[in-house]
């Protein structure tokens, strides 16, 4: 019974490392699809999560800050170095005045659009390793 349990053991640990090498991959081509167009990471993110909501095309500080999974003041800097880029534009909300919404200019849908389509091949092998890594369980 040992043998069996350490060889289900084994495929987990098999499949959550492929996961990982999958997940750190997909990472690393996002960091160097951004940095070509000449953003980071973090700008890359934060112009797709002002799209990540439903029936609307913008984001709070504090949503943003809570997908980035970052402190509001650190999105806020973030977020100035985007609007100093021209790819996004605070707005006071119309229904809540302690709230800033954070929308997309013309430049930043087209950079986001175009980091999005490349990757799209790139998430497919990393559905894989979750699908294969969600298959092994205790």
């Amino acid at each position: 019974m040992a043998d069996r349990k350490g060889a289900t053991d084994k495929q987990r640990y098999e499949a959550l490392s492929d996961f990982r090498y999958q997940l750190r991959c997909f990472l690393r081509f996002s960091e160097d699809a951004a940095r070509a167009e000449g953003i980071t990471a973090l700008q890359y993110q934060l112009l797709l999560h002002t799209q990540g909501f439903a029936d609307r095309e913008w984001a709070t500080i504090g949503e943003l800050a809570d997908c980035l999974q970052a402190q509001p003041h650190g999105v806020v800097a973030l977020v100035t170095r985007c609007e100093e880029a021209g790819l996004v534009q605070r707005q006071a909300s119309a229904t809540d005045r302690r709230q800033v919404e954070v929308h997309l200019l013309p430049a930043g849908r087209r950079k986001l659009a175009l980091l999005a389509a490349q990757h799209a091949a790139q998430l497919a092998a990393l559905n894989e390793a979750v699908r294969i890594a969600a298959k092994i369980r205790d």
